[in-house]
């Protein structure tokens, strides 16, 4: 279990770590990424900040992608947050199994849900421009409820959101 309150939340880099997106990352405590690594160095750079989970994407195909599982679950204090990169793939029923958040990306869009008590949470794509989506991550506060998510897009300002979970 993490003792960790700030989240740093990436995903689909696609083989390209911005400067902006580890700047964005500095202070977290825990990063995860969703998937679409394309590059292990990107886990080691990000490791140089706070301990990272990681799962594989569609195009984690490459002999080391084979270390990274296809879902992870990150126990902290204050919630269980389960992490698949394509959440249309889940093979479970999230607040069934007693997760708080559900991490995902793929789709490239930063994207907030709250179905059944269970946060889903897609920090969007911070890896090269596709379609007319913005670049970006998010950073999740779990000190204090309703807990904080910021979308901080790469190329701007920070647009920040707050969400409430199930109590």
């Amino acid at each position: 279990m993490f003792l960790a309150h700030r989240i740093g939340v990436i995903s689909d880099t696609h083989g390209l770590l911005r400067e902006e997106a580890l700047a964005a990352l500095r202070g977290s405590e825990l990063i995860l990424h969703a998937g679409d690594v394309g590059d292990q160095q990107i886990l080691t750079r990000l490791g140089e900040l706070a301990p990272v989970f990681a799962v594989r994407g569609n195009i984690d195909t490459a002999p080391w992608c084979n270390a990274l599982p296809e879902t992870q679950i990150i126990e902290t204090e204050s919630a269980t947050i389960y992490m698949r990169h394509d959440a249309k793939q889940l093979d479970l029923n999230p607040a069934a199994a007693g997760f708080h958040i559900v991490v995902s990306g793929h789709s490239h869009k930063p994207e907030r849900i709250e179905r059944n008590g269970v946060l889903y949470l897609n920090p969007g794509s911070a890896g090269p421009r596709r379609f007319h989506l913005p670049i970006s991550l998010a950073r999740l506060n779990l000190s204090t409820r309703p807990w904080q998510i910021e979308f901080v897009d790469l190329t701007g300002g920070p647009r920040q959101e707050r969400s409430s979970t199930a109590k």
